[in-house]
């Protein structure tokens, strides 16, 4: 008996190293998980404005970190509301963990800049934003564009024609099938170079030509008053449209009538509100934030909003322009 009871204390031993060691060893992909909304005001201070109105503008965001091996094998043990995500999806084959964090941070600065520049532009601001080229921040290793791109380069014309925005590079790029060539004009350290790029599927469209590379858009953007957002260590571009929001109502629009409004969206120059990642998530952290409203794009991004909401009212917005003039006119009850 001794020997028995000696055996399932080993065994037991050994079972808790194992599920200690499952806990701690990641996987290749990675799990998105609900973080709380929280409130702009004190993280946006912009040039002579003020927020004395009541309510508030929340941005919604979401941990991500690599999947550890035992939350893959019993999934009950993932925390609640999180959804595995591909490592592919979130950046390029060959990408550290560190590289992705650092073109977070860096997407979430050019988020800030866009969304002050679209907000002060919108009020009647003399902003300046000109749009240059494409700029690439990142390349799959495992993509034949490895060979010839590098991040920092900026695409600036596609096959002979002008590539101002991410908008029109893709629309260039979609015309072509996988395996078909694409010739990319390029301006690195500031001189133009022609190169050619074989295109791959897309993981998530085999039928959809990608040449594997992220983008984000160059632009000159110059502010006629100071705006200044720090949210930390949070990066990625999908705050832009609360950013922009909460502009406009420190310089005296009524954009929450009193109300705890939680929104999301990337940005585009023209304003145009993009699809972002994560919608379930965002959803459930404004839910758990207790927000009266959430703003997110319209389409695909509104859909996944409304099967989370669970009663939280959800406003799809095409643009900045047009949450500024559904939030301002509507009669918001909260």
């Amino acid at each position: 008996m001794k020997r028995l009871a000696g055996v399932a204390v080993v065994l037991g031993a050994i079972g808790l190293v194992t599920a200690f060691a499952l806990w701690r060893l990641p996987s290749n992909d990675y799990l998105v998980i609900p973080d709380v909304a929280k409130p702009l005001q004190s993280r946006v201070d912009v040039q002579g404005g003020h927020a004395d109105a009541k309510g508030d503008v929340y941005y919604v965001d979401v941990y991500v970190r690599r999947i550890r091996l035992l939350e893959r094998l019993l999934p009950f043990v993932q925390p609640d509301g999180a959804t595995l995500v591909p490592a592919e999806t979130l950046a390029p084959a060959g990408t550290t963990d560190e590289e992705r964090r650092q073109q977070s941070a860096a997407e979430m600065n050019r988020s800030e800049q866009i969304a002050s520049v679209v907000a002060l532009r919108t009020l009647g601001y003399d902003a300046v934003a000109k749009p240059r080229g494409v700029l690439v921040t990142s390349v799959a290793s495992d993509a034949p564009a490895a060979k010839v791109l590098d991040p920092d380069d900026v695409i600036v014309a596609a096959d002979g024609a002008p590539v101002l925005t991410p908008t029109e590079l893709r629309s260039r790029i979609g015309r072509h099938e996988p395996g078909d060539r694409v010739r990319l004009t390029v301006r690195r350290s500031g001189k133009p170079i022609d190169v050619t790029v074989r295109t791959i599927p897309s993981p998530e469209d085999a039928s959809r030509a990608i040449i594997g590379i992220l983008v984000d858009q160059d632009a000159k953007i110059r502010l006629p008053i100071d705006v200044g957002i720090d949210l930390g260590s949070v990066g990625g571009p999908s705050a832009g449209l609360p950013f922009a929001l909460e502009i406009a109502r420190q310089l005296g629009r009524n954009v929450t009538h009193g109300c705890r409004i939680a929104a999301t969206g990337e940005l585009a120059l023209n304003g145009t509100v993009l699809p972002i990642g994560g919608i379930a998530q965002k959803t459930i952290g404004a839910r758990r934030a207790h927000v009266d409203y959430f703003v997110v794009p319209v389409g695909a991004n509104a859909q996944g909003a409304r099967e989370n909401a669970h009663g939280l009212p959800v406003i799809p917005v095409d643009s900045f322009q047009q949450a500024l003039r559904k939030l301002t006119t509507s009669r918001l009850k909260c």
